[in-house]
């Protein structure tokens, strides 16, 4: 399945709205497309609202994400997760290296506070 990213500046910061499922095919491009997006010091809302499945390309894609934040001084908000995805990355203990916020708003009003 194909995976759409579309970005657009908010508030000083990044938005990234992800739409279609992210697997072993999709998550290369959807990497490619978003880790230019992370300058020093910048913060990204991944939108994920319309996610419906994450495999474990996925995780690993995230988790190469936030690592190129940390090493950038930047911060990686997730908004909107699915609740069979979140389960998943608290499990996995994925969840404690993001703020997990249920929308965009509240993602950008937390990552302002932070």
């Amino acid at each position: 399945m194909s995976i759409e990213v579309e970005a657009f500046p908010r508030d000083g910061m990044t938005v990234v709205v992800v739409r279609g499922e992210i697997d072993g095919s999709s998550a290369p491009s959807l990497q490619e497309k978003i880790l230019p997006l992370l300058q020093d010091g910048s913060a990204l809302v991944l939108d994920l609202g319309t996610v419906s499945y994450m495999s474990s390309a996925g995780l690993r894609m995230l988790l190469l994400l936030y690592r190129q934040a940390a090493a950038h001084n930047g911060r990686v908000a997730l908004a909107g997760l699915a609740e069979s995805i979140r389960d998943t990355m608290e499990v996995t203990g994925f969840l404690k290296f993001f703020t997990v916020a249920n929308s965009v708003e509240e993602a950008l009003t937390t990552l302002r506070q932070g």
